[in-house]
């Protein structure tokens, strides 16, 4: 049974046109809406979101005005890390659906004018994927293992692993086999590290490119996309720079001029540059769905590292398309430090002739409203956030409930934590579940409206005020703030693409104008912000003082004289 909606009103007339031939570099400007799929929409009633659970929600991302969705991973999974340990990626884990429930997606969204962009996981696979198998199965120094990263320990009797690299989840990040070796995992040990310096890797997923493209999703997220090469030496890390997750090690190493032995490393751009010309050339083939009409296919980088200019060669014409901007989410709220940020990130990715993404929260971290102090200030804060960054030239990655102004849940009871993070690290890091709780749809109901039973981690009950049914059409709800910037955002010719200029602006403003009649103003300071002469408000996140100027937390789009 799909989620009711009788709960969860929808406005029809915000939706986009539909799916239209797509111009060249369709996702420059583009609005994308991360589906974190087990905590989205659940339609069979099991807890756990589904693809039939997304497609019943299409509409209302249609409605919310967004021209794309990223979907996390729904491939056949352990779920060791919420399937990002990928045992097969040519299929559907059953807990989500089937094939052909992931074609119907995909068919139905291209009607309501969103471009489906999902996951993909090429550091690692599941430890229950066949070439895992396989390789256990198999000897040392057999072509099995070599596919993966197997080493012989150190010590008289190997019993010491190759180096002393760290698990992202915490723990080393080695395991011993029955026969004596050790296999990599940067992550969690059930997500062994693939070699791709193999040309059998490489084969492997350029099939694998090909397969989604020809069902016809239009871009891929590559999962940790900075770590797919290794120093083939596997050196030990210098003490100072043994934190395996941030990137703080990764600027230890580039302030001394050297490259980190995991993240980062230079030969990772090969492998980038050989999809490109792959997607390049598939698009070309008469029997592909882009010679049909469907959209130029596109691919967006996670890759986590310290500095916009190393962002930004990932995005080098012949490499992909994008890259999240995470030097922008990190930034606290402070108008210097968000300033900064925001020319760093335009003047390295237009050296390259990329656009900018912009992106406040995601699957792996805090959700910016908790960052933003939390309770009424952080979601003053976080509306204000939004009319920014739904301002700034580029493209903007939204993660579902940002909307809804949704908080981290901060006290999960320790029995439902699923992250691996929390047992790696001997149960004193909560982990990543606090973001990850399923969407509320409904004011009733065991999981509001996420599906017809409780949810796989439970909601706070002061949800069911903020869910979509108790926000949609109310005046100043979080959720209608979107929707009226993201129609905006589809109707003025100057946000989204082009250039955008400062103004001056006191101590704790950010003041810039997009066009020719088009000004931004945000307030991050304690005082009241004076604004510049205009001849209307286009949108605010929240109402002027009675003597027009901003309040604190607050952001304004005016329209000037030009």
């Amino acid at each position: 049974m799909s989620p009711g909606p009788e709960n969860a009103p929808t406005s029809p007339s915000t939706s986009p046109p539909a799916l239209t031939p797509a111009r060249p570099g369709w996702w420059r400007d583009a609005v994308f809406y991360q589906v974190y799929i087990r905590s989205f929409a659940d339609a069979n009633g099991d807890g756990i979101g589904d693809l039939p659970g997304i497609r019943s929600r299409l509409s209302y991302l249609a409605d919310l005005g967004v021209d794309g969705i990223w979907i996390t991973p729904f491939y056949p999974s352990p779920m060791a890390d919420g399937g990002y340990d990928v045992a097969d990626y040519r299929d559907i884990e059953p807990r989500f659906g089937t094939l052909a429930d992931a074609d119907a997606l995909v068919d139905d969204a291209h009607r309501l004018g969103i471009r489906v962009v999902i996951d993909l996981v090429p550091n690692h696979t599941s430890n229950e994927h066949r070439w895992f198998r396989e390789a256990l199965a198999a000897a040392p120094g057999s072509p099995q293992r070599a596919r993966y990263l197997f080493r012989d320990g150190r010590g008289p009797d190997g019993a010491s692993p190759p180096n002393n690299w760290l698990s992202v989840f915490g723990g080393v990040a080695w395991t011993r086999v029955p026969d004596g070796q050790w296999y990599l995992h940067l992550f969690a040990p059930e997500q062994p590290d693939l070699d791709w310096t193999n040309p059998e890797v490489h084969e492997e997923f350029t099939s694998v490119l090909r397969f989604w493209l020809d069902r016809g999703v239009d871009g891929f997220r590559i999962d940790v996309a900075h770590g797919l090469a290794k120093d083939p030496q596997l050196p030990d890390l210098p003490t100072e720079a043994l934190n395996p997750e941030g990137t703080a090690a990764e600027r230890w190493f580039a302030e001394r001029g050297r490259h980190h032995p995991f993240w980062d490393r230079p030969e990772v751009h090969a492998i980038y540059r050989e999809w490109r010309q792959e997607l390049a050339s598939y698009q070309d083939r008469a029997e592909s769905p882009v010679a049909r009409g469907a959209a130029e296919p596109m691919m967006v980088a996670e890759a986590w590292v310290p500095f916009p200019d190393q962002l930004s060669r990932y995005v080098r014409p012949d490499e992909l398309a994008q890259a999240f901007n995470f030097d922008f989410l990190e930034c606290p709220w402070d108008a210097g430090e968000l300033r900064g940020s925001i020319d760093r990130s335009i003047s390295a990715t237009s050296s390259v002739g990329a656009s900018t993404t912009w992106v406040l929260s995601n699957h792996d971290v805090q959700r910016h409203v908790t960052r933003y102090g939390g309770g009424r200030v952080g979601r003053r804060r976080a509306q204000a956030a939004a009319l920014l960054m739904l301002a700034l030239p580029g493209s903007a990655y939204l993660y579902q409930g940002e909307e809804l102004g949704l908080e981290e849940v901060v006290d999960l009871p320790e029995e439902v934590l699923a992250d691996p993070v929390w047992e790696r690290s001997g149960h004193t890091d909560r982990g990543r579940d606090g973001c990850r709780v399923p969407v509320p749809w409904t004011t009733t109901g065991p999981s509001l409206g996420f599906g017809t039973g409780p949810g796989w981690l439970p909601q706070p009950p002061a949800w069911a005020a903020q869910s979509v049914a108790a926000q949609a059409g109310q005046e100043g709800s979080t959720l209608e703030l979107y929707r009226a910037a993201l129609r905006h955002r589809h109707a003025e010719p100057s946000l989204g693409g082009g250039t955008m200029r400062w103004h001056d602006s006191p101590s704790g403003g950010l003041v810039f104008s997009r066009g020719a009649d088009l000004v931004i103003a945000v307030n991050l300071g304690d005082q009241p912000l004076a604004l510049p002469a205009h001849r209307g408000i286009v949108l605010a996140s929240g109402p002027l003082d009675p003597h027009g100027r901003l309040p604190v937390d607050t952001a304004v789009w005016l329209r000037t004289a030009g």
